[in-house]
């Protein structure tokens, strides 16, 4: 394995790791205008992902970065494309972040009901046009023969595009209430358990459908075999079958692993059905962009690839500490101590 071709797979592992971590984050955000009863719950749930999503975001500042320097013609031209929509992603995530430190600057009913939508709002944009962005990927922009988006803001719409955001909002939503479902005791833990009950069905339905269809988009827009994108794609839809099973028979922690699980199998078959290329041209297929060709230079990825080997190993145990520090459940105003894995289908604390 070469260089660019082990930093376009370590590109796929940070948004994986975004995606896995940061899509709980938005889970929970999404479900805060329906799953509490009463500001007590909803402080509940705030907390529930106070410790940890700020360092969850860690991995798409990563990711974006890397992008920019082991890629920089694939960072260009997406950037440039996606102008629009990255900038609405901004919006979004800024509005999200001074959600959760100004919600609690007024006791107001009305204060905290605006930062609980705006928080609601960001949560399902966010992912949204994530999955728009990354389906278009595969699917194929308007390039020219300079590596230049072409096109315009509705060009980035399709019925494939569009189904992936949809699949990335129900499936961190899903995402979400089994997190929440292992975090919360009482009555909204078990509110939470019937939402993800709820949520299964939508949520296996479309990101099954998403799979299929990237599938075919990857074998018919950007000339692959079936396999090997169809094995993640199968895995996916295992994954979310069993989250499923597993949310109806009560094992919160089994199913929050295979909703896990379903998330990095749909980004690995996006990325696997990409390469080798990293964005395709719907103008003319010769002008999609290549890894070889939007890649930096050797000495460049050879310095990233050592700077790497140093940090990532750090963000990853930094962040399992964090884990294992705030692993509590949430109840009222206090943590209840450690879940052990047996028991984390009970609703009492512990």
């Amino acid at each position: 394995m070469n260089l660019q071709i082990l930093w376009f797979c370590l590109i796929a592992f940070f948004w994986s790791g975004y995606f896995v971590l940061e899509g709980f984050d938005f889970g929970v955000g999404m479900l805060l205008p329906f799953l509490p009863r009463g500001e007590e719950e909803r402080s509940e749930m705030f907390r529930s992902i106070g410790p940890v999503w700020d360092g969850n975001e860690v991995w798409l500042v990563v990711a974006g970065a890397a992008t920019f320097a082991a890629f920089p013609s694939w960072y260009g031209t997406m950037f440039s494309g996606f102008y629009l929509a990255l900038l609405f992603v901004l919006v979004l995530l800024i509005l999200r972040v001074v959600s959760f430190e100004w919600r609690d600057k007024g006791d107001k009913a009305r204060w905290r009901r605006v930062w609980m939508w705006a928080n609601a709002v960001g949560s399902a944009g966010i992912p949204l046009v994530w999955g728009v962005a990354l389906a278009d990927l595969i699917y194929g922009l308007p390039i020219d023969s300079g590596g230049d988006y072409t096109g315009n803001f509705w060009d980035l719409f399709s019925a494939y595009s569009v189904l992936g955001g949809v699949a990335f909002v129900l499936l961190f939503a899903f995402h979400g209430a089994g997190y929440l479902a292992l975090r919360t005791s009482g009555d909204l833990y078990e509110r939470a358990r019937r939402a993800a009950r709820a949520l299964a069905v939508p949520a296996i339905a479309v990101g099954a459908a998403f799979m299929i269809w990237t599938v075919v988009v990857a074998v018919d827009r950007n000339h692959k075999d079936v396999f090997p994108p169809v094995l993640p794609a199968v895995i996916a839809i295992v994954a979310l079958l069993l989250a499923g099973y597993f949310a109806y028979r009560g094992r919160n922690d089994l199913g929050f692993a295979m909703t896990a699980i379903a998330t990095l199998a749909a980004v690995a078959t996006l990325f696997t059905g990409l390469y080798p290329r990293v964005m395709v041209s719907s103008t003319s297929f010769g002008n999609s962009l290549t890894v070889s060709g939007a890649a930096s230079v050797h000495y460049t990825l050879a310095v990233m690839s050592v700077v790497a080997l140093v940090l990532v190993p750090v963000i990853l145990l930094y962040q399992s500490w964090n884990y294992y520090v705030f692993r509590a459940r949430i109840t009222g105003s206090e943590l209840s101590a450690p879940v052990p894995a047996q028991s984390a289908t009970h609703p009492g604390p512990g």
